[in-house]
């Protein structure tokens, strides 16, 4: 276990396993701990360096304040991390905001990204009713019934308190994304020169797959994957399935 500070973050990491350097990231309020099985599956040919998003997992600050430039401050902060503990390129696998630093890391740092593979994530954020926002603000205080165990994983890892403060900033970050246009990364991954694998849920609630493909139209060397009968945690849905699926995309490139 080790610890790395950049800007205002304190990022919480672990590596393990030998060959080529693969960088894992969670999404939100995730933890590296919840993939254990993706991490052990890849240990013995790669080496894993498994990192919690700041304010999520171990990473600090916690509660955090959540701003409309988190994703590329934390693409930053994660290059900078890969910077001084990689050597060469290094794959990039992320889950949902995982999957979104990933992509902006290789945007950022083409030179440092030798391959792109994630879940749940279209560089865009969309939510025309505002239903998910609203689901995400009351999620610890009000939860509906999709809601529950999400708010019951939240305050038993973070406390109440830190869970309110860490979905409610989550939500003004996001609406402020949403009130400049939605865009993450989606004008910008036009500059990634690496081999991008984009997997999507067939019924993911935050990432649609016409998102996804919206996506992918703008990526030079990208291929898409529909999980059927998922949403958006497919390595919850799909433990198996998502190993075999990255074991294969990491040989391949």
């Amino acid at each position: 276990m080790s610890w790395f500070e950049h800007g205002t973050s304190r990022i919480y990491y672990e590596e393990s396993g030998n060959g080529d350097p693969v960088l894992l990231l969670p999404g939100i309020t995730d933890s590296i701990a919840n993939h254990a099985l993706l991490r052990e599956s890849l240990t013995p040919k790669y080496r894993v360096i498994a990192a919690d998003l700041p304010g999520s997992g171990r990473s600090e600050p916690q509660p955090r304040k959540y701003t409309a430039t988190y994703y590329e401050d934390d693409a930053r902060s994660l290059v900078a991390l890969l910077q001084k503990t990689a050597d060469g390129p290094v794959h990039l696998v992320g889950y949902s905001d995982g999957g979104e630093v990933a992509l902006l890391m290789a945007v950022q740092a083409p030179k440092l990204a030798r391959s792109v593979l994630t879940w749940g994530a279209a560089g865009f954020v969309s939510d025309p009713t505002g239903q998910l926002r609203d689901g995400f603000q009351n999620v610890v205080d009000h939860p509906t019934p999709p809601w529950k165990q999400y708010s019951g994983y939240l305050v038993a890892t973070y406390g109440e308190a830190n869970a309110r403060a860490t979905t409610q900033s989550f939500v003004k970050a996001i609406s402020a994304i949403i009130a400049a246009g939605g865009d993450i990364s989606r004008s910008k991954v036009g500059a990634i020169t690496c081999p991008v694998l984009l997997i999507a849920g067939e019924d993911d609630v935050f990432v649609s797959n016409a998102l996804i493909d919206e996506l992918a139209a703008r990526i030079h060397t990208v291929e898409t994957v529909e999980v059927e009968g998922v949403g958006h945690d497919v390595h919850v849905a799909r433990p198996q399935w998502l190993v075999h699926a990255v074991l294969d995309w990491l040989a391949k490139h």
